[in-house]
């Protein structure tokens, strides 16, 4: 089963571009990354999938539960971290979550006491005197009481200290391998990197790439960095799939997304002191799909 299934959703805010054709497939259990800059369409896919928005066409479902026709019931298995947190000012921390669980009809259990020790939250406080930080850590603890099947998080660790952050993960991580799935957007690639299992890239409001994060860096592109014995002499390689070409040093290092054995044979001929290809990073990925938007119409 699918936690999370679209086809061709879209969503246009009059003439203004939302999400375009949105087809997704994200499995039970797994921890799915979508990763995009602020404006790409990350927020416009979250809303419609808890229906604060509706669409302009196409569907959706969570669970099997129409996004637009069951809303009710997705709510209640959905745990939701909102970038931005807004609460009742005059309210007591531990006063909204009493709200929360009686919304949710759970009760208070050792489990929701484990995640206010380990996000060290003081159940006292008004939420009107908490710092970005703590208002995000309630929100996460909001989303998780009622044990949910599906944790959609945007932006999570934004306001987060980096202790808070690990805690933070611990706490996701754990929440999946009691069978949650998550759905985790962020602008922090790194962070997508070492906890996701698949990833989406979305670009001006359309998936430009869908796969496990391995395969994408893969079948994306290497990272070549090489030195030569004379740092005087000037590198004109031209073996077709050479991008983002730089100076370091004494060499260069480059991206390439071509043929390997090509490019080594034409390296061969160079006086090479050293060499060295990696596999690139996931943000290192992402840039060369944001590159330089309108190079296709300048070909």
């Amino acid at each position: 089963m699918y936690a999370i299934e679209t086809n061709s959703l879209t969503k246009f805010y009059g003439k203004s571009r939302g999400i375009i054709d949105l087809n997704l497939r994200v499995k039970e259990g797994e921890i799915f990354g979508f990763i995009g800059p602020n404006g790409a369409g990350k927020s416009t896919a979250i809303r419609l999938f808890l229906s604060l928005l509706f669409p302009s066409k196409g569907s959706g479902k969570i669970f099997e539960y129409d996004i637009v026709r069951q809303s009710t019931k997705i709510k209640q298995i959905v745990g939701f971290v909102p970038s931005e947190v807004h609460y009742y000012d005059n309210m007591k921390v531990g006063e909204l979550l009493k709200y929360s669980s009686r919304f949710y009809k759970v009760s208070l259990n050792s489990y929701f006491h484990s995640l206010i020790e380990t996000l060290d939250l003081d159940l006292n406080r008004k939420i009107s005197d908490l710092s970005m930080g703590n208002r995000k850590k309630l929100a996460v603890i909001q989303s998780l009481i009622h044990k949910p099947k599906l944790l959609i998080l945007d932006e999570p660790t934004s306001g987060l200290d980096p202790l808070m952050q690990n805690h933070f993960f611990d706490i996701i991580r754990e929440a999946n391998e009691n069978g949650a799935t998550i759905f985790f957007s962020s602008h922090i690639l790194s962070e997508v990197e070492k906890f996701c299992h698949r990833v989406a890239i979305i670009k001006e409001g359309r998936i430009v790439s869908e796969d496990d994060i391995s395969s994408i860096k893969e079948k994306a592109v290497s990272r070549v960095s090489l030195i030569l014995k004379d740092n005087k002499l000037k590198i004109n390689l031209k073996t077709p799939g050479i991008i983002s070409s730089e100076k370091i040093n004494n060499g260069n290092s480059f991206l390439f997304q071509g043929c390997i054995t090509d490019l080594l044979k034409e390296l061969s001929e160079l006086p090479i002191e050293k060499i060295n290809i990696t596999e690139p990073s996931l943000e290192e990925i992402f840039i060369h799909f944001y590159r330089d938007e309108n190079m296709e119409g300048k070909k």
